[in-house]
C-alpha cells in the first residue's frame, strides 16, 4: 500500500481512533530455531527474548520487523529496520495488516505482558492470549506515521549519540594502544619511517627500545610497580536498607562494563551511613574487585567516574578506588586504558582467588610493572583523553534529555491523548537531563 493510497483513505477516515483487539491489528507468530552451524558472525541480527545479536543466517525475515519475548524475558520490544531472524524464544509480527510497523513497536511497549504470563518459574506468553489485548489505534496510517516519526526521531538520535560515544571511546583506546602498548611512533623512528604525527608530538618519543620488567620499553621511560603510583581504597560495605530512590549516587559493580568503561545504567542511590574515605568524585578511577564465576569478564577492569551524577558520590565494597600518589604524573584516563589493556588485565586478574565468587586482592594492583612516559607526553595524552571523555559525557546528558522527552510523549501519543499533528509543535519538546541514568521505561529497541 503506497503513501498516496494511504492519504486518500485517510481523508475518508479523518483522524478516527478505534478500540479493538491486538489480534485484529497484527498477527504474532512464534520465532524459529537457528542451527548452530548458521550462527556465524555477520550482519543479520538474530533476535531472542532478551536481546539482539549479530549473526549470519541464510534464511531471514524481510524488514522492518517487530519482535518481543515469548519465553524467559518478556516485555521488551525490538524494532528492526532491515532483515532479521526471530528465535523461538520470541514472538514476531508476521502481518502488520496495513499498519505502520514502527507505530506497532511503540504500541506494544504499552502492553502489560505480565498479565498474559503463565506465571511459571520461567515466564512465558501464549500468542493467542496476547491477541486478546484491547488496544486503541488510529485508523489513519498517516497519523500512525506521524507518531512514529516523532518518537522514532528521538530514538534515532539517542542511538546516534550512543554510537558516537562508542567511537570516541574507541579513539582513546586506539591512541593509547598505539603510543603506550605497541610503541608505534618509537618503532617508526627506529625503522626510519615517518611517525605520521606532527613534529612537536613525534619529538616526544625516543628512537629506540630497551629491555625492562615489561619486556621492551621506550628508552628513557621509567618502569616502576603500579603500587608506587597509586593508593588503593576499598569501597563502602553498605546495608541494603540504605538503598533508596534518591540520596547519594553509589557506584557499584554494575557501574563497570565487562571489558571496562563506565556503565550509566548501573548506578544506585544510598541514604545510609558512610565514612569520608567512601566518597568519590568525578574523574577518579574505580576498579572491579569481585566477579561471580571465573570468566574474568569484569574483575580487574576499570572506569573513570563521570560528572553527570554530581560532584560527590559513594563507591561500594565491590570496587577499589585508585588514588594517584603525589609526584606521579599519571592520569586516571591513562591508568584506565592501561588496566583495560589485554596484557595488563590478564596480569591483574591472574591474582584473583575464590571458588564461587572471584575476589581481587589489593596487591594485584600493586605488583604489576608500569611504564611512565615523560611528563610532556603524559600531559598531552591526559588532555586528549579528558577531552574525549568530556565529549562522551555531553552525549550522555543529551541522551537523558531525549529519553525523558520520549518517555513523556510515548504513552500520550500512542493512546491518542496528545495529537501528533499540531499539539507537539505548540507545546515543544524539551528535556531537563536530570541526574539519573537513562530511563528504564519500556520502549522499542531499534536495530539498523
Amino acid at each position: 500500500m503506497n503513501e498516496r493510497a494511504d492519504a486518500v483513505r485517510d481523508r475518508h477516515r479523518g483522524s478516527e481512533w478505534i478500540e479493538t483487539s491486538l489480534g485484529h491489528v497484527i498477527e504474532l507468530r512464534r520465532g524459529y530455531d537457528l542451527p548452530a552451524a548458521a550462527r556465524k558472525a555477520g550482519s543479520v541480527p538474530v533476535v531472542s527474548s532478551s536481546g539482539i545479536t549479530d549473526y549470519h543466517s541464510e534464511s531471514k525475515m524481510p524488514g522492518p520487523g517487530v519482535v518481543t519475548g515469548r519465553y524467559g524475558t518478556i516485555g521488551r520490544v525490538f524494532y528492526i529496520q532491515g532483515e532479521y531472524w526471530p528465535l523461538n524464544t520470541a514472538l514476531y509480527v508476521s502481518d502488520f495488516r496495513g499498519n505502520d510497523p514502527r507505530f506497532i513497536s511503540y504500541l506494544l511497549t504499552r502492553v502489560n505482558f505480565s498479565t498474559y504470563s503463565d506465571k511459571s518459574t520461567v515466564p512465558g506468553l501464549n500468542r493467542n492470549h496476547l491477541h486478546q489485548e484491547t488496544v486503541r489505534i488510529p485508523k489513519s496510517v498517516s497519523e500512525q506515521r506521524v507518531v512514529s516519526h516523532v518518537l522514532g526521531s528521538l530514538d534515532d538520535k539517542i542511538d546516534l549519540n550512543r554510537r558516537m560515544s562508542n567511537t570516541l571511546a574507541a579513539m582513546a583506546g586506539a591512541l593509547f594502544k598505539s603510543w603506550f602498548v605497541d610503541f608505534e611512533p618509537v618503532r617508526a623512528k627506529m625503522e626510519g619511517r615517518d611517525t605520521g604525527l606532527p613534529a612537536h608530538i613525534a619529538d616526544l618519543f625516543p628512537d629506540r627500545l630497551r629491555g625492562s620488567a615489561l619486556g621492551m620499553s621506550p628508552a628513557g621511560w621509567e618502569v616502576v610497580e603500579l603500587g608506587d603510583c597509586v593508593e588503593i581504597v576499598r569501597g563502602l560495605s553498605y546495608k541494603g536498607s540504605g538503598l533508596s530512590a534518591d540520596g547519594l549516587p553509589m557506584h557499584n559493580l554494575n557501574s563497570i562494563h565487562e571489558g571496562g568503561g563506565y556503565k550509566e545504567a548501573g548506578i544506585k542511590f544510598y541514604r545510609g551511613d558512610y565514612k569520608a574515605r567512601h566518597v568519590i568524585r568525578p574523574g577518579e578511577l574505580i576498579v572491579a574487585n569481585t566477579e561471580q564465576g571465573h570468566d574474568r569478564r569484569l574483575i580487574g577492569y576499570s572506569a573513570v567516574v563521570p560528572s553527570y551524577f554530581g560532584q560527590a558520590g559513594l563507591f561500594s565494597h565491590h570496587l577499589y578506588r585508585l588514588e594517584l600518589k603525589g609526584g606521579r604524573r599519571l592520569s586516571p584516563d591513562y591508568l584506565c586504558e592501561l588496566l583495560n589493556a589485554p596484557g595488563m588485565q590478564r596480569m591483574v586478574s591472574g591474582y584473583a582467588t575464590g571458588t564461587t565468587v572471584n575476589m581481587l586482592p589489593s596487591d594485584a594492583l600493586q605488583r604489576p610493572p608500569v611504564s611512565i612516559p615523560p611528563a610532556p607526553l603524559m600531559e598531552l595524552f591526559r588532555k586528549l583523553a579528558a577531552d574525549l571523555r568530556t565529549r562522551r559525557e555531553a552525549l550522555v546528558r543529551e541522551c537523558r534529555a531525549l529519553a525523558a522527552a520520549r518517555d513523556e510523549l510515548l504513552p500520550r501519543l500512542v493512546s491518542g491523548s496528545l495529537r501528533a499533528t499540531g499539539q507537539i509543535r505548540q507545546r515543544g519538546v524539551y528535556g531537563t537531563g536530570s541526574e539519573r541514568p537513562l530511563s528504564d521505561a519500556p520502549r522499542a529497541n531499534t536495530y539498523r
